[in-house]
């Protein structure tokens, strides 16, 4: 696919929404269910990787697929409406626009799922992709042309330097700068409040 001019992927957890109080009420319904002990704190201080990574913290190998099935059933019922838009989310998608370029959010997450969250939350990017984390994530970036990508975590620098994408991160989750830096990223911002203002002036640069 040609590459735009400009396009810019973000990542979904912790990047543009704080999903924390909705996968908390996933897993403490998945607990209620299973009487399975989990610590949700935990959980959800660590969101970015694949969610079968994460339940195989909780649940024995051969119960993991179906506590896959089972989370994302309940999902849409728990997680969305408690869900909210990070500060900055949707004008950083604007500020994208404003400039002419295309959005993307590329996410672990499973895709249906991606898309209830921003359908909800009226966040409209022009490409969404989900199922992919770290450096599969360029596979995405790479085939819609992106050239910058923003998210919070060491997993989607990794994901945008294996694109040769420009790495923007947001300390917003789990890494704290200090971590973003040494995983390569190439600008660190405080939160996506600050993106348009860096966007502005990497494209006037």
């Amino acid at each position: 696919m040609a590459s735009h001019a400009l396009t810019v992927g973000f990542d979904l957890d912790m990047t543009l929404i704080d999903s924390r109080p909705g996968i908390g009420a996933v897993y403490r319904e998945l607990a209620a269910e299973t009487g399975a002990a989990i610590d949700i704190d935990l959980v959800v201080g660590r969101l970015g990787p694949p969610l079968q990574d994460e339940l195989a913290n909780w649940f024995p190998p051969a119960e993991v697929p179906a506590m896959v099935d089972r989370y994302r059933e309940i999902y849409p019922t728990y997680a969305i409406a408690a869900s909210l838009a990070m500060p900055g989310a949707r004008e950083s998608v604007d500020a994208v626009r404003a400039l002419g370029g295309r959005t993307m959010v590329v996410s672990a997450k499973y895709e249906p799922s991606v898309k209830l969250h921003l359908t909800h939350l009226g966040i409209e990017p022009d490409v969404i992709v989900g199922g992919l984390w770290a450096e599969a994530k360029a596979e995405a970036l790479r085939e819609h042309g992106a050239t910058v990508y923003v998210g919070d975590h060491t997993g989607d620098v990794r994901g945008a330097r294996t694109a040769r994408a420009l790495s923007v991160a947001v300390t917003t989750g789990p890494c704290d700068a200090a971590e973003l830096r040494a995983a390569g990223a190439d600008a660190v911002l405080p939160s996506l409040t600050e993106f348009p203002a860096w966007l502005r002036a990497h494209v006037e640069g």
